[in-house]
C-alpha cells in the first residue's frame, strides 16, 4: 500500500508541486515508497497543458498556477480535499487510460459510499452527477453537476497530480473560469446535495475504498 499522508491546513500551491516533483523522481529511483497525499489549498485556479486563455473568465479573482498535467482550468479552494496520486505505473501497468478509469471508479465508488451515484461521461473527464432536482437543460435533458475533477501527469511511468472532491467549497469560485473547458454544464458539491459530510467521513471512504481499484 502506498503511504497515506494529510497535510493540514491550507496548503501553499506552488511549494506542494515542488514537492510533489521530488517525491515522484524518488519513488522513480526505488528510494520511496507510493505516496497519497491528502490536502486542502488555499483559493487558486491551476491551467493545464491544454487550458484556452478565453476559459479563464475571471483573471483577476485569483492567482492562476501552470499545473504542467493535463487537462484545462481547475479551481482548488478550501472546502475541496483535493488527493495527488503518486504511483508506479510501471508495477501497476502502463497503460494511461486504464489508470485514469481506476481514478474514476475509486471516486465512484467513495461517493455510493454517502448514497451518492457518481457517473462518467464520454469525453467528460472527471465524475458527475445527474439532478433531478433541477430544472432540465434547454433541450429537456437532465441537469449533470461535476463533483469531481480528475487531471493527471507521468513521468517515469509514475503518476502525480489526480483529482479533487468538492466537500463543501464556495461553489461560487468556479464562475471565474470553464471548469476544465466544459461549457452548459454546473458543479457541485457534497454538501451542496444535502449531505453534511466531513473531510474525515471523506477521508475514510477513499482509504476503505482504495484498494478495490488499486491493489
Amino acid at each position: 500500500m502506498p503511504e497515506w499522508t494529510h497535510l493540514p491546513g491550507l496548503v501553499p500551491y506552488d511549494a506542494t508541486l515542488a514537492a510533489m516533483e521530488a517525491r515522484v523522481a524518488a519513488i522513480a529511483a526505488g528510494t520511496k515508497p507510493e505516496a497519497i497525499w491528502l490536502l486542502e489549498h488555499p483559493a487558486l485556479y491551476t491551467a493545464g497543458t491544454s487550458a484556452r486563455a478565453e476559459d479563464l473568465t475571471d483573471p483577476h479573482r485569483f492567482a492562476v498556477h501552470r499545473a504542467g498535467r493535463g487537462g484545462q482550468y481547475t479551481y482548488h479552494g478550501p472546502g475541496q480535499r483535493v488527493v495527488y496520486t503518486m504511483l508506479d505505473l510501471n508495477t501497476r501497468g502502463r497503460d494511461v487510460r486504464c489508470f485514469v478509469c481506476a481514478l474514476e471508479d475509486w471516486v465512484i465508488d467513495t461517493l455510493a459510499e454517502f448514497g451518492i451515484r457518481g457517473e462518467r461521461r464520454a469525453g467528460r473527464v472527471g465524475v458527475w452527477v445527474v439532478r433531478p432536482d433541477r430544472p432540465p437543460n434547454p433541450d429537456g435533458t437532465p441537469r449533470e453537476d461535476k463533483i469531481a475533477a480528475i487531471g493527471v501527469k507521468l513521468r517515469k511511468w509514475v503518476s502525480f497530480h489526480g483529482l479533487s472532491i468538492n466537500v463543501e467549497p464556495d461553489l461560487s469560485h468556479f464562475s471565474g473560469i470553464v471548469p476544465c473547458g466544459i461549457r452548459g454544464h454546473g458543479v457541485t458539491s457534497l454538501v451542496d446535495l444535502g449531505l453534511p459530510v466531513s473531510m474525515a467521513d471523506l477521508d475514510s471512504a477513499l482509504a476503505w475504498t482504495f484498494p478495490r481499484h488499486f491493489p
